[in-house]
């Protein structure tokens, strides 16, 4: 029998602008109220608080709606300190007394825990730290406009739209004062269109640029950015192609942590907020409390972030990492910090891991650091892999919560759990969680 393309009937709904009361708020940061039983998503509302909307979208469970007006306002309402922040995509909680941001994230990573793997455990004291300037790397969007005026900044919300520049108050003040100094130096081009983008990165060194460009420049722009890197000591990269690399002047970059020096590529993953990241490395020592004795997992280890400073206290660690360059890389580093006691391993973590040589070992404790994803691809083996005691830190409360389940079916208890405030201003959190078998 043959079948005919139905095409789906799209639901109606007003348009008019309508009062909604703001009962909480979700993961996310955006406020929820309620239409007609119906639950209600308006980013850039607070709990409390009284406002008109307009529907944006409306589905069977729930509705999303654009924020009017704020008829009665919180009183955990505040006035945002970045002139660009109701146009530019990277931040999106400037509007919320910071105690407050912080209070909410707590709130959020609690309930998730909750609702999704059924653990409730008392918060440990936040990690926070300043927040602006925190920011130790940035990418910039270059283009000409219609007019061949140069725009250099970050994206509209939910858009390709690049919002203009010249200076962000989340990021670090050496990384800031780079910025219109750089405008000129691009203004001077005599082949503006062939850059793409700017990235910019803070070193324990300095500050390190790295100018992507579409097309060859010109002798004359190349030396431009020579001589502006030389007059202002930063280390200077070209990309040529996306991820392709070429050091023109200056040092290799490095940053310290717990004792020990990373270096790196800009282009490799680092924490943005050092000063979070160095808080952050250290409650994970510790709660995971390494002694002299115990062999540990690091998996999704990156550069050695966590497992440098971790060979400093235990007999043996061995690293995983799924990029092979920075498995090469983290090689490199414990040699530079003279650890013999640290070895790295590349990995498809999303794989089954048996087989591994690494695998086929046991040991005392774990430690996971996956991206937003989680680690579903590897939690089902970590019982087998013999640990007593796991360290897991994520940047994704809803995956941590799902991988959780996984842990507590393995024998293991939720003994420990903390949010760290990696992203001042944003609705995003880190979060570690300690379990024992």
């Amino acid at each position: 029998m043959a079948r005919f393309f139905k095409p789906t009937k799209k639901t109606s709904f007003s348009k008019k602008h309508q009062e909604v009361q703001i009962e909480r708020m979700d993961h996310h940061g955006a406020g929820i109220g309620y239409l007609d039983n119906k639950p209600v998503f308006v980013e850039g509302a607070l709990t409390d608080e009284k406002v008109l909307v307009q529907l944006s979208e409306s589905k069977t469970k729930f509705a999303k709606a654009t924020l009017i007006k704020v008829l009665e306002p919180s009183e955990q309402r505040t006035k945002p300190f970045c002139r660009h922040y109701h146009q530019c995509g990277g931040c999106n909680q400037q509007h919320v007394v910071r105690q407050q941001q912080i209070d909410n994230k707590q709130v959020a990573l609690s309930q998730l825990m909750n609702k999704l793997a059924g653990q409730s455990v008392p918060l440990a004291p936040s990690i926070t730290g300043e927040g602006l300037g925190y920011r130790r790397r940035a990418r910039l969007s270059i283009q000409l406009d219609k007019q061949r005026n140069l725009v250099m900044g970050f994206r509209r919300k939910h858009s390709n739209h690049i919002i203009d520049i010249d200076q962000c108050p989340v990021l670090n003040e050496q990384l800031n004062a780079l910025l219109p100094e750089l405008r000129d130096v691009f203004l001077g081009f005599k082949q503006p269109q062939s850059l793409g983008h700017l990235e910019l990165v803070l070193g324990d060194k300095g500050p390190v640029v790295v100018v992507r460009h579409i097309k060859p420049l010109t002798n004359h722009d190349h030396k431009r950015l020579v001589e502006f890197a030389n007059s202002k000591a930063v280390t200077l990269y070209l990309m040529p192609e996306s991820g392709q690399l070429q050091l023109v002047t200056g040092e290799q970059p490095y940053y310290s942590e717990v004792g020990v020096e990373l270096p790196f590529l800009p282009t490799h993953f680092i924490q943005v907020n050092q000063e979070i990241n160095s808080q952050m490395v250290t409650q994970a020592l510790q709660w995971l409390a390494p002694t002299t004795s115990d062999n540990v997992l690091d998996l999704f280890c990156g550069l050695g972030n966590f497992t440098l400073p971790l060979a400093k206290l235990c007999q043996r660690v061995v690293g995983v990492e799924g990029v092979q360059d920075m498995v090469d890389w983290a090689k490199q580093n414990a040699a530079l910090n003279h650890l013999t006691n640290v070895e790295f391993y590349q990995a498809n973590l999303e794989q089954d891991l048996s087989q591994m040589p690494w695998a086929q070992q046991q040991f005392d404790k774990i430690l996971l650091d996956p991206a937003r994803a989680g680690a579903s691809g590897v939690i089902d083996q970590v019982s087998a892999l013999g640990a007593t005691r796991v360290l897991y830190v994520s940047c994704n409360p809803a995956t941590l919560a799902r991988d959780t389940q996984s842990l507590i079916e393995q024998g293991y208890k939720l003994v420990r759990l903390g949010m760290m405030d990696m992203f001042p201003h944003t609705s995003h959190l880190e979060s570690m969680a300690l379990f024992e078998k």
